[in-house]
């Protein structure tokens, strides 16, 4: 059984879901990052970077354990363990691949830096707000061009779309009326209507 070490952030919400969908047994850790508790030397241990989801899977490649950090490269894990998820073809599974790291490197750092301005600052920063608000209507651009052209971001349903809707699912977080994005709105409500999907978002409860 998988160990799952989370908490109710996007980034977090990746991999629960991802154990959905793929029907993987998991016990559940929560992380309390609010807390600190990523700090906690035996999670340190587990992830030395600090930060949430990990996982322990007992039975990694080859038989041995394996920890694993960065929600990323555990959804790509995920999905080589269980052929789920990433198109069966080399070129179906690179598009796959590069929006999963667009997601990675623009959507959810991008959007993250949205949420920080709109509701973590002491002090209204307005260039920061501009800044990160006008980017983060520029991805939401691309998603929907995508999105126009297929129903999915890699033309099947894969962990690029399963690692970017949890980021979209916060888009009162960074103040966006998803029928602006009519593609995007589309295929958030296909992929929110999963049971999966549903299951694994409210993990940790």
């Amino acid at each position: 059984m998988i160990e799952l070490y989370t908490w109710s952030t996007p980034n977090g919400r990746k991999v629960s879901v991802m154990l959905e969908e793929c029907g993987l047994a998991y016990n559940l850790h929560k992380i309390n990052i609010g807390a600190g508790e990523q700090f906690a030397p035996d999670y340190l241990a587990i992830n030395p970077n600090g930060k949430i989801p990990s996982i322990v899977d007992p039975e990694g490649p080859d038989g041995k354990p394996i920890a694993m950090m960065e929600s990323g490269a555990i959804l790509i894990y995920l999905s080589a363990k269980t052929g789920k998820f990433l198109p069966k073809s080399d070129q179906g599974k690179y598009v796959a691949l590069q929006w999963l790291m667009f997601q990675m490197g623009h959507i959810g750092p991008m959007f993250g830096q949205v949420h920080h301005f709109l509701r973590a600052t002491k002090e209204p920063v307005p260039y920061a707000v501009e800044r990160y608000t006008k980017e983060k209507d520029r991805l939401y651009s691309v998603l929907d061009k995508r999105l126009d052209e297929a129903d999915y971001l890699a033309g099947e349903y894969s962990i690029a779309d399963i690692a970017t809707y949890p980021w979209v699912a916060r888009y009162e977080w960074h103040k966006t009326d998803l029928n602006v994005w009519p593609n995007v709105k589309r295929w958030f409500d296909a992929i929110g209507a999963r049971p999966a999907v549903k299951r694994g978002m409210a993990v940790p409860s």
